[in-house]
């Protein structure tokens, strides 16, 4: 991870991609999000998405899971290379939390994150703010989900 002073407006990291299958969708529905359209084919058909859709928090929990395991994989890395790796504090939440477009069973979802804004915390000066917009595009290349995250950066 890095610190505040090594990120910049701009910045882009790419976090992998993610199929959404009809077996993943039924899933995570069962569990967190049970409506027709998540749950069944001919429900989904009858809808409005026109198809079994992924349910909008299972897209937004494949973003976390990728940018998790990004964030770690860039830990190693650098623990590798024998550079600090910094250790960030809590986000104080998100806005913006769009699903612009319906993930339908097949598609192929990317995710990214790009730092948008940061600055330095006006009540704990040895940390910054940094937020990032994170997004999924799928193998059209249509923007489908997008929300602005906040995180403190230690400084």
């Amino acid at each position: 991870m890095r610190f505040f002073e090594e990120m910049a407006v701009g910045q882009r990291r790419e976090l992998g991609s993610f199929t959404f299958t009809a077996e993943a969708i039924k899933k995570f529905a069962a569990q967190f999000d049970p409506q027709a359209f998540h749950l069944d084919e001919e429900a989904g058909r009858k809808s409005l998405f026109g198809g079994l859709a992924a349910s909008g928090w299972h897209v937004g929990s494949v973003c976390m899971k990728l940018l998790v395991e990004d964030t770690q994989r860039q830990a190693r890395e650098a623990t590798a290379r024998g550079v600090e790796v910094a250790v960030w504090g809590p986000s104080p939440g998100f806005r913006e939390l769009r699903w612009i477009r319906p993930v339908l069973s097949g598609d192929t979802i990317s995710f990214a994150s790009e730092i948008v804004s940061k600055r330095t915390s006006d009540t704990r000066p040895q940390w910054g703010i940094v937020q990032a917009r994170n997004t999924g595009t799928n193998q059209r290349g249509e923007l489908v989900f997008s929300l602005l995250a906040t995180a403190f950066v230690p400084r």
